[in-house]
């Protein structure tokens, strides 16, 4: 008669731990990635948006307003390292139509699409939508 050690009963168990855990454990890598991913995206659009329309608000007229902070916006997004599959630039130059003298402000909207499908998850979406917008002031009494 043979005797039996207490290890016996347990062999096996460890590759069994490790098949049912194991995709556990991916998934919440996975998810940990995925919110890393859209948090940068969402500060990279928010500074780019930032220095959109700061760039809007020294400009002398709307349309170099318009057309140095679009520039800005792209420069900005390239150097965070942001890849959108379409990026929306929006600048709002209104306030430069206002008499010298009114307090108006410029504003800067960034639409960035993120592509996530580099992301195999079931359930988690293809890409992600992320928008900022942000404004600075005109000087009130500056020639417009």
């Amino acid at each position: 008669m043979s005797r039996r050690s207490p290890e016996d009963g347990e062999r096996g168990s460890i590759p069994l731990e490790l098949a049912i855990l194991a995709p556990a454990f991916l998934l919440i890598i996975s998810v940990v990635v995925f919110g890393g991913r859209l948090a940068l995206a969402h500060q990279a659009v928010e500074a780019a948006a930032a220095s959109a329309a700061r760039e809007a608000s020294i400009a002398r007229t709307a349309s170099a307003a318009s057309s140095s902070a679009r520039a800005t916006a792209a420069d900005a997004l390239a150097q965070e390292g942001l890849r959108c599959s379409s990026t929306t630039v929006s600048i709002d130059t209104s306030a430069f139509n206002s008499p010298a003298g009114t307090p108006g402000s410029v504003s800067a909207t960034i639409t960035c699409v993120v592509p996530l499908g580099d992301l195999v998850l079931p359930g988690f979406p293809g890409s992600r939508t992320v928008t900022a917008t942000v404004g600075s002031p005109l000087d009130t009494y500056r020639e417009r």
